[in-house]
C-alpha cells in the first residue's frame, strides 16, 4: 500500500497534540466528585497544594492553587482520605492529565456533613423549626438559665455583658460539658430539668468556637428535641457567627455570638433610664395638668358651695326684707294720704246721705219716665221696621239680582265692563257671565245683531 503524499499528512507536534488531547478532557468532562487518600503532599511558598490522589489501583496528579487552597478549614495530612470536587485537565509541558481541584473535604467529615443534612431535613419536616412555633422573648427576664461550660469563656463573656446592660436580671450557670461523646445527654438532661423547674424566663444554650468536631454534641438530635420541646423560650449562640447547628434552628432565636446573645436578652439599662425619665418627666406633667383641673374643679365647686349656704342665703334674704323694708317705708306716707283723701271723700258721701229720701223718690220719677220713653221707643221702632220692609221689597223688586234669578245673566268683558251690545265684542273674545248662584266663562264664536224687542 501506498504512503499519501507528503502535502497530505496532517503532522503534529507533542505540544499541539496535549493541547488538543487538553482541550477534548477538559470539552468532555466537567466538575466532578472523587474520594480517595493523599500521598506525596506538596505545599511551596506559592500557597499552591500538590499531591497525588490515589486508591489501591491507581492514582492521579492533583493541583490545587492558592486561592482555592486558601478556602481549606483543615490542614490535609499525608495518608488522609478526602473527597475533592475537580475538574480534568492536561498538564501540557509533561503530557500528564491531573486534576485541577476547586474544593477538599475531609472524607469523614463530608460523610458527617450528609448525615447532618439528612437529620437537619428530616427535623424539618416534623416541624422542629417551623418559624410559626419560634416565641417571642420576655422584654424584661428577671431569672436566665445559662447553660454552657463552666470554665469556658462564653460564661464570662454572658455574664460581663448581663451585668452592663441590665443588672437586675439573675444569671444561673448550668454547668455542662459542651463537647465530647457525654455533651449530648448532658446538655439534654440540663435542657429538660431548667424548663421543668419554671424558676426562668428564658434559657440561653451557649458555647465558644471551635471546629465543626467541637460543636457536634449541637448537632445531636437528643439536643435538638429537647431545644424544641423546652416549655420556655430558649435562645441558642454556639460558636462563631459563621457556625451554624441544627439547635440554632430549634432555637427561638439564634444570636451569632454569645456576647450578642446577652445583649438580646436582656435591655439596655442606660436606654431604659432615659425612658423611664422621659416618662416621669411626661406623667409629672400630666399630673400638674390634672391638679390643676382639679383645683379649678374645686374652686368652681366651693364657689357654688359659698353661694348656695344657707349663711348666704340669710345675708341675700335680709338684703331683700331690708328693700322691701325701705320700698314700705317709702311708699307709707303716700299711702295715708291717699287713705285720708279717700276718708274726706267717704265723709262727703256721709254729708249728702241725708238726702237719700230725696234721691229715691226722684229715682221713682225717673224709672216711671224711662218705662214711658221705653214704649214710646218700641212704637216708633215697630213703625220703622214696617217702612224699612216696605221699602226692601220695592228695592229687591227693581235689584239686578231679582232679575238674574228669573234667568237673566249680566255679560262682562276681560275688563270687568258690562257689554250692553253685540257689537262691542269680537269672535274670539274671551267673556264671562254672572247668573244668580256663580259665573261662566265664555268665548265668542260670532256676533250678528239681531232685533231688538219692544219695551
Amino acid at each position: 500500500m501506498d504512503s499519501p503524499p507528503a502535502g497530505a499528512r496532517n503532522v503534529l507536534t507533542p505540544s499541539s497534540l496535549n493541547r488538543l488531547v487538553r482541550g477534548l478532557l477538559e470539552d468532555a468532562m466537567a466538575l466532578l466528585w472523587i474520594e480517595g487518600e493523599l500521598s506525596n503532599l506538596a505545599r511551596p511558598a506559592s500557597g499552591h497544594v500538590y499531591f497525588t490522589l490515589k486508591d489501591a489501583q491507581a492514582q492521579v496528579r492533583c493541583a490545587m492553587f492558592r486561592p482555592r487552597s486558601q478556602t481549606l478549614r483543615f490542614a490535609p495530612a499525608e495518608g488522609q482520605r478526602v473527597l475533592l470536587r475537580a475538574r480534568v485537565t492536561l498538564y501540557e509541558p509533561r503530557g500528564d492529565y491531573q486534576l485541577i481541584v476547586e474544593s477538599m473535604e475531609d472524607a469523614g467529615a463530608g460523610a458527617l456533613a450528609r448525615a447532618l443534612e439528612e437529620l437537619k431535613a428530616r427535623l424539618a419536616a416534623e416541624g422542629l423549626f417551623d418559624a410559626a412555633r419560634k416565641r417571642a422573648l420576655p422584654a424584661y427576664p428577671r431569672r436566665i438559665g445559662v447553660i454552657t461550660s463552666a470554665s469556658g469563656a462564653a460564661i464570662r463573656d454572658v455574664l460581663s455583658v448581663l451585668r452592663r446592660r441590665f443588672a437586675l436580671a439573675e444569671a444561673d450557670l448550668l454547668p455542662v460539658p459542651v463537647q465530647g461523646k457525654e455533651a449530648p445527654a448532658a446538655i439534654a438532661a440540663m435542657l429538660q430539668r431548667a424548663c421543668r423547674s419554671g424558676r426562668y424566663d428564658v434559657v440561653l444554650l451557649t458555647r465558644g468556637g471551635g471546629a465543626n468536631e467541637d460543636l457536634a454534641a449541637f448537632n445531636d438530635e437528643t439536643v435538638v428535641r429537647a431545644v424544641a420541646a423546652c416549655g420556655v423560650p430558649v435562645v441558642a449562640a454556639v460558636g462563631h457567627e459563621i457556625d451554624f447547628t441544627l439547635v440554632d434552628f430549634a432555637a427561638d432565636l439564634r444570636a451569632p455570638t454569645p456576647s450578642a446573645a446577652a445583649e438580646l436578652l436582656v435591655p439596655d439599662a442606660i436606654l431604659l433610664r432615659t425612658r423611664l425619665a422621659r416618662l416621669h418627666a411626661q406623667l409629672q406633667r400630666r399630673v400638674a395638668q390634672a391638679l390643676q383641673q382639679l383645683a379649678q374643679r374645686l374652686d368652681a365647686w366651693q364657689a357654688r358651695l359659698h353661694n348656695q349656704h344657707p349663711a348666704q342665703r340669710l345675708v341675700r334674704a335680709r338684703e331683700r326684707l331690708q328693700t322691701l323694708h325701705a320700698r314700705m317705708y317709702s311708699l307709707l306716707p303716700t299711702q295715708l294720704t291717699l287713705l285720708r283723701a279717700h276718708a274726706q271723700q267717704l265723709r262727703g258721701h256721709l254729708q249728702i246721705s241725708a238726702l237719700r229720701n230725696r234721691l229715691a223718690a226722684a229715682r221713682m220719677r225717673l224709672a216711671a219716665a224711662q218705662a214711658r220713653q221705653q214704649q214710646t221707643m218700641r212704637t216708633l221702632l215697630q213703625q220703622q221696621q214696617a217702612r224699612l220692609d216696605a221699602l226692601r221689597r220695592a228695592l229687591h223688586a227693581i235689584s239686578p239680582l231679582a232679575t238674574l234669578e228669573r234667568g237673566y245673566a249680566i255679560v262682562f268683558d276681560a275688563e270687568g265692563h258690562i257689554v250692553r251690545s253685540v257689537r262691542a265684542v269680537q269672535p274670539g273674545q274671551s267673556l264671562h257671565a254672572r247668573l244668580a248662584d256663580g259665573d261662566i266663562s265664555l268665548r265668542v264664536v260670532s256676533a250678528a245683531p239681531g232685533k231688538v224687542c219692544p219695551d
